[in-house]
């Protein structure tokens, strides 16, 4: 068995990369070494994703395909469309918004125009996230009308 002596030539090479980037000269990605973001345990479809349940780790493998999540902030309060392991790097496809109006639940609908302002309850017939465009029925009269959804979870009816 035959062993080979070790050179400082890697640590010399991983320090001079360090001190680069404390200089400002290089970013971390730059160096080869930027951040994901995974799991800490098993999250199943649906689930939102909390600060507790997932971390950030530095990137050591340079062949990894891009498309994954780098930084917490942006996956915190999304919705997984997947099973995401742990330890496994967050694919931003696997992530959607929150639904802002779910469907057959109550919703306000707003129409405004003219100078005339017209609010009713409807029925959204699915799912949707704010600036999405989707059908509503009319509770009151059973018409169907579509609209988009706002920030404050009701629907703007748009005019024919």
């Amino acid at each position: 068995m035959t062993f080979r002596q070790k050179t400082a030539l890697p640590r010399l090479h991983h320090a001079a990369l360090v001190l680069a980037c404390l200089m400002g000269l290089l970013t971390p990605a730059q160096a080869g070494q930027g951040t994901a973001v995974v799991p800490q345990r098993t999250i199943y479809p649906g689930e939102e994703l909390l600060a507790n349940l997932v971390r950030e780790v530095v990137v050591t493998n340079p062949n990894l395909r891009a498309g994954y999540a780098e930084i917490t902030s942006d996956v915190l309060g999304k919705i997984t469309t997947r099973t995401l392991l742990p330890g496994r790097t967050i694919p931003v496809g696997a992530l959607r918004d929150a639904w802002a109006v779910e469907r057959g639940k109550s919703v306000k609908l707003v129409f405004a125009g003219g100078g005339l302002t017209i609010t009713a309850v409807g029925t959204p017939l699915q799912n949707g996230v704010i600036g999405d465009f989707i059908p509503v029925r009319n509770i009151e009269s059973g018409v169907v009308i579509s609209g988009t959804v706002m920030d404050d979870g009701s629907v703007r009816v748009a005019a024919k």
